[in-house]
């Protein structure tokens, strides 16, 4: 490995200077006795480590430990579960630049992203720690006299979590800190494209909940590919699933966990816009534009797929556009002079192609040509070049998410064709206009404007603050994650009625006299 970049140094103070890796379930390792799979970056080319697969036999040790560590988590006080979790950012803080750059190395986002994604991380346990003193109820007036009622939140169990490549630590953080000051325990399946991270993670928190003497099986890890996510799915043991990815891998999830009566937390798939209108500031619009469209290579599910433009303004747009990708420096995402870092895998280079070929045979008009690049510094064969098309909403490409940064560029007339353009896709994640016209961005946020379960005005569609519940809408899934009110996922609401009179009076006036 040329590691001009210091990655085995990382890896080092990670823990994870061995080459092969075992399967964690919270502070020990299992020897599954299985294959392993091969974390290999897309940086270039070079392998990383190897991954034992969890096996059932681990698998159910996996669950049994889960179970029995939630009977004494759930007991102890969510303020006391929250200094856990306090320390645990105070972790996270001490290790994010090597973190960071793991996360750079194996998944190929640039080392910036890398950082912001641990950042993330941080920032979502400290929401957690103040929410941990604020899991409140209701109180209500019963129309008994002598009665009292109110509402209370009580710990679920155990909360499965499957998570996507893209951000292979940052989602996991979103449900786990919340599960724990609810009072959960977690399982976690990373992706098996990235899982060297979510084994650095393992390691980071199992060592603190190792310190406060807390059972093994709070937060457990296993590796697999869809078939583990299939037992998690099927599990009755485990009450909620929550689960980011593909809208096909999220449908397969929902109608498991839903045959067997669980919940669900799904955040699935992404087709998002923004609206440029004549009335926008234009040096934000293109600086929005871009980086939603370009960054982490296009492998966000918020990434902006679509740019919807006002045709009195259509032309511009493109020509800035297509000025500023002739500014993209593309290469090892670890070295902060390039914008553009790798595809995941080759399988996410030919899904590229793929729809390269569709919009050329719907009749889309290239402004930046895409293609496969090679070379010195290429030799991964992940690493694609951004391109632009002028496109129609109806085509299907359009309609349909690729996670590569391809960008299309579609004209309108109205406001209302534009949001009715925003619409029409089957996703509802984020969207976003341009514009600093107070009625145009109104009509945006109103009931009759974006579907989307995140609309922004004047930023672009790309990156989540915590504290605002993230998720969408339609194929998107519907769930809500990391700010808000989310905590309500990972309990169960318990309404309680206390009679503190003399008498036994029934609701709703019912005599029942003997």
């Amino acid at each position: 490995m040329n590691d001009q970049f210091g990655i085995q140094e990382s890896l080092r103070r990670l823990g994870l200077a061995s080459e092969n890796i075992g399967t964690s379930t919270g502070i020990n390792w299992i020897d599954s006795k299985e294959k392993y799979i091969e974390s290999i970056s897309p940086a270039d080319g070079v392998l990383i480590g190897k991954v034992q697969l969890t096996n059932d036999e681990a698998y159910e040790k996996v669950i049994s430990t889960a179970q029995i560590a939630f009977e004494k988590w759930r007991m102890v006080p969510a303020p006391q579960r929250g200094e856990i979790v306090r320390e645990i950012g105070n972790a996270l803080r001490e290790v994010k630049a090597d973190l960071g750059k793991l996360v750079s190395y194996e998944m190929g986002k640039s080392y910036q992203e890398g950082l912001g994604e641990v950042q993330e991380m941080i920032d979502i346990c400290d929401f957690a720690v103040g929410l941990s003193r604020q899991l409140y109820g209701l109180t209500m007036h019963s129309e008994r006299p002598g009665h009292r009622m109110y509402e209370q939140w009580h710990p679920l169990g155990i909360v499965g979590i499957i998570s996507a490549f893209n951000f292979p630590v940052a989602v996991w953080s979103w449900n786990t800190a919340l599960a724990w000051v609810c009072g959960d325990v977690t399982v976690w399946k990373p992706s098996e494209k990235a899982p060297l991270s979510g084994i650095a993670c393992q390691k980071i928190v199992g060592e603190i909940f190792r310190k406060h003497g807390m059972p093994e099986g709070i937060s457990s890890l296993i590796v697999g590919d869809y078939r583990v996510g299939e037992l998690l799915s099927h599990d009755t043991r485990i009450p909620l699933v929550s689960a980011t990815g593909s809208t096909r891998m999220g449908k397969l999830v929902g109608k498991a966990v839903g045959e067997r009566l669980g919940r669900s937390l799904l955040e699935l798939g992404g087709n998002n816009a923004i609206i440029i209108t004549e009335h926008a500031d234009m040096d934000i619009a293109i600086r929005g534009a871009l980086f939603g469209a370009v960054g982490t290579a296009g492998q966000r599910c918020t990434s902006t797929r679509r740019l919807i433009i006002q045709e009195s303004v259509f032309e511009e747009v493109k020509s800035r556009l297509a000025s500023a990708y002739g500014k993209l420096t593309i290469g090892n995402p670890l070295d902060e002079k390039n914008h553009v870092g790798p595809l995941i895998d080759q399988d996410a280079v030919k899904m590229y192609e793929e729809a390269l070929k569709k919009v050329k045979e719907e009749g889309g008009k290239a402004v930046v040509e895409g293609a496969v690049l090679s070379g010195e510094g290429y030799e991964s064969g992940c690493y694609v070049r951004p391109a632009i098309y002028e496109a129609e909403n109806h085509y299907e490409i359009v309609q349909h998410e690729t996670f590569a940064p391809i960008l299309y560029l579609i004209k309108y007339r109205t406001i209302a064709e534009a949001i009715a353009i925003q619409n029409g896709v089957p996703q509802g994640l984020s969207s976003a206009i341009m514009t600093t016209h107070m009625r145009e961005a109104e009509a945006f946020l109103s009931a009759a404007g974006s579907d989307c379960g995140i609309a922004n005005v004047n930023i672009g569609t790309s990156g989540a603050e915590i504290g605002g519940a993230f998720g969408g809408e339609k194929e998107t899934g519907g769930g809500r994650e990391s700010g808000s009110d989310a905590w309500k996922a990972y309990m169960r609401r318990q309404t309680n009625t206390i009679n503190y009179s003399t008498a036994l009076p029934l609701a709703q006036g019912i005599k029942f006299d003997i």
